[in-house]
């Protein structure tokens, strides 16, 4: 039995295609925007991370300075007790000993020396480093920061877009028998937000996959929903619509 005044429901089913298109469209860009987050976040991490690295390396220079000059400390404390017994020496074979041994105590406080002008060194192009790298990671909070907000209004103006499209499906809806609307909502969710598409140049907008003849003439005359053999998706030709 044919459908009473089918141009009219196929006219409505596409005006509710052309809301719920928007809706898939605007769906699929919310439903990546936490993914979008995630990435800014996990590369203003990263940076951070280098900072951290920074901070830890400073540190273990500093513990390294430490440490050397705590040694350098206990060998010149040696050097004076060495230096103080070596007036008490009774035989000159004793004292050239006692001067050798003053001698290489000596030489390894030199080379501590060394290392603790080494480190100070190291902790200058740290602290350089260190407050360059400051000041990157303030821009790059501040850029990040600016970059996340975007996505949030991004997702804010969505979802304001998202109520006003739905309101606007309310209004369509009634339009459409209950069984056609059931037809096509299975098809939209079935078909990636598209269950409906219009017949171009004997070929389905859906698929790109061939009409035949017979099928479009189906489509005009409109006695029941004509769907593509192929994709099942709802279809019509734009010129015989409104």
């Amino acid at each position: 039995m044919p459908i009473l005044d089918l141009k009219s429901q196929i006219n409505s089913l596409v005006q509710l295609q052309t809301i719920d298109t928007e809706i898939y469209a605007l769906r699929e860009e919310k439903n990546a925007q936490p993914a979008e987050i995630n990435r800014l976040q996990a590369a203003f991490e990263e940076k951070k991370q280098i900072l951290a690295n920074l901070e830890k390396s400073a540190l273990d220079l500093q513990k390294q300075r430490k440490d050397q000059e705590l040694e350098l400390a206990s060998k010149e404390e040696n050097i004076k007790k060495l230096q103080t017994q070596l007036y008490s020496l009774k035989t000159n074979k004793e004292y050239q000993a006692m001067l050798q041994q003053i001698g290489d105590a000596k030489a390894d406080s030199s080379v501590i020396e060394d290392k603790i002008l080494e480190v100070f060194d190291q902790l200058d192009k740290s602290k350089t480093s260190l407050n360059q790298e400051k000041q990157k990671l303030q821009e790059e909070e501040k850029i990040f920061n600016e970059q996340n907000k975007k996505v949030e209004d991004r997702i804010r103006e969505i979802d304001d877009r998202l109520a006003q499209l739905e309101a606007k499906r309310q209004q369509v809806i009634p339009e459409v028998e209950q069984k056609i609307l059931s037809q096509y909502e299975r098809i939209l969710l079935n078909r990636d937000g598209l269950a409906i598409v219009k017949v171009t140049d004997n070929s389905c907008n859906g698929c790109n996959m061939f009409v035949p003849p017979q099928v479009i003439n189906l489509i005009k005359m409109y006695e029941r929903i004509v769907t593509c053999e192929i994709c099942n998706r709802i279809l019509y030709i734009e010129h015989e619509g409104s």
